[in-house]
């Protein structure tokens, strides 16, 4: 048997809160394009995106909150058959800030 020690692991979440964002007020970088029934991808970004940021409404209609974006890209690759999302890079200084690389 080892004597060694083993620091417990940080969670996720808490790495994820050890990062910060800045938000562009009034330029969001993630826009969900006009719909009357979201497809099963963008239907899917309600689970799939790490950060949380899609959400469907009473309506059905989903929408993205682009505060707190991660920038992984995953939304840009499930919905890149439908495009029912417009992604661009936030302006330089904006965005995500990663603390752990």
């Amino acid at each position: 048997m080892s004597d060694v020690m083993v620091a417990p692991r940080a969670k996720v979440e808490e790495k994820l809160f050890q990062n910060r964002y800045l938000v562009d007020a009034g330029r969001p970088h993630i826009k969900v394009k006009a719909h009357t029934k979201p497809s099963a991808s963008l239907l899917a970004m309600t689970t799939l995106c790490p950060a949380g940021c899609y959400t469907q409404t009473e309506s059905g209609q989903v929408e993205v909150a682009a505060d707190g974006c991660l920038e992984c890209g995953t939304c840009r690759i499930v919905t890149r058959k439908t495009g029912e999302i417009e992604w661009n890079y936030p302006r330089g200084g904006f965005g995500v800030l990663y603390k752990f690389g």
